[in-house]
């Protein structure tokens, strides 16, 4: 596959050959060639450069009539988006939530009246597998649909060892139909199920004794999440849950500081592999994440959805060095949307991010807090073959459209999609 005449290709290709997240001034480089073109293979990334120079490569000239040449027409092509925190095993809208935060409930209101992730469980604990696979299916379609690539997708609906394990193995199924990436995170620790209420330590046993050991030997996640929050667990849970993860060979990460603030430093001992929310962190923490490797995954999705004034503060945290990614936090309570250009969108209208930074936030970032960086996030040779190609001449039209889909292409892995087949899968 060749990829010709591309008005802008953002290589987020690093000038200091820096493999990993992208901070501060970096975080605006985006490595633009112009009437660029890009070789696949294999499902890989072949050879990044400009149009004439792939045209008149001696390889591509004996071997054109085994490649499939696609004209971009000056459009941007981006790489694949790498949506680094989602919820996607769920089974119907919180329809009900929607309309009394309306009328003036707040989040955690809803959560002490019976609704927000309680009130998914009930519906998942009854479906079947099958149900669970086609609907996580359906939103990676859209997602693909979007210019995304590659997904991380987390449990948390079920909240017992059956509903848990059985989330994952939907996940595991609906990415097994799909051409991108999907990483599965067990979050059994979303909230207490009713039936441990006035006994959360008892189901932070359940999680850390029963569900992650089944997780782990029958290899359906890579990577333990906790929601950490008043509300939810403590940080000594979470340190418990991180502990068990970690002795059973999983990675870590974090829901943290979305409506409290939380301090990181015992948790940090764990190398998460992302913090995300980050609405209330200290300015301790963030001098703290600034010397890590932990990447502040902002999911701006969420505070626009529920009517939050405060956004993450990602002016501070980028200014003062810490790695930023971006995500759509798709879920049925505090997120309902597929749309990376939509979270790019609210992180330069609200959290004054610029374009550049939101895209390298989207891609290469969002790769660092997957720990996939070695093969995502960026176009360059050896990496895998995930692209987006939007109809735009210019890389800012891309967040500056909002609540339209202007991706015309996308290929996840080396395998083509467009927008109106991704819908008519879905």
């Amino acid at each position: 596959m060749l990829l010709v005449n591309i008005g802008q290709l953002l290589t987020l290709y690093s000038p200091s050959r820096n493999s990993g997240a992208r901070r501060c001034r970096e975080l605006s480089q985006l490595g633009i060639i112009k009437d660029g073109a890009v070789l696949c293979a294999g499902g890989k990334i072949v050879s990044v450069g400009k149009t004439k120079d792939a045209l008149r490569d001696s390889w591509f000239k004996k071997n054109r009539k085994e490649v499939v040449e696609i004209d971009c027409k000056g459009q941007t092509v981006l790489p694949g988006f790498v949506d680094s925190h989602t919820h996607p095993a769920f089974v119907s809208p919180r329809l009900v939530d929607f309309e009394k935060r309306i009328s003036g409930a707040t989040y955690e209101e809803i959560a002490e009246a019976g609704g927000g992730i309680r009130s998914s469980v009930e519906s998942v604990r009854r479906a079947g597998k099958k149900v669970l696979s086609e609907n996580v299916l359906r939103i990676l379609n859209e997602m693909a649909g979007q210019g995304t690539a590659t997904v991380e997708a987390k449990s948390g609906y079920g909240l017992s060892l059956d509903s848990e394990l059985k989330s994952l193995e939907a996940i595991r199924e609906a990415a097994g139909q799909w051409p991108g990436t999907v990483v599965a995170t067990l979050l059994g620790a979303h909230a207490v199920p009713q039936e441990f209420q006035g006994r959360s330590e008892k189901y932070v046993e359940l999680v850390c004794r029963e569900i992650i050991p089944r997780v782990a030997k029958r290899n359906l996640a890579r990577f333990v999440d906790v929601f950490i929050e008043r509300h939810a667990f403590t940080e000594e849970d979470t340190e418990r849950i991180f502990t068990a993860a970690r002795e059973h060979g999983l990675d870590v990460r974090a829901h943290v500081c979305q409506l409290t603030k939380t301090p990181l430093r015992s948790l940090l001992r764990f190398d998460p592999a992302s913090f995300d929310h980050m609405d209330h962190v200290s300015d301790d923490d963030v001098l703290q994440l600034a010397k890590r490797d932990t990447v502040a995954t902002l999911v701006p999705g969420a505070n626009y959805f529920l009517g939050l004034k405060k956004y993450p503060p990602a002016r501070k945290l980028i200014d003062a060095g810490v790695a930023v990614a971006l995500a759509t936090d798709y879920n049925p309570g505090s997120s309902p949307t597929p749309s990376m250009p939509f979270a790019m969108s609210l992180a330069c209208t609200h959290m004054k991010m610029s374009p550049a930074e939101a895209i390298a936030a989207a891609t290469i970032n969002g790769a660092c807090a997957l720990r996939l960086h070695a093969t995502k996030g960026s176009i360059e040779p050896g990496k895998d073959a995930d692209l987006a190609v939007f109809e735009a001449r210019d890389y800012r039209e891309i967040p500056y459209w909002f609540a339209t889909n202007r991706c015309v292409l996308a290929v996840l892995n080396g395998i083509m999609t467009s927008a109106a087949s991704a819908i008519s899968n879905s």
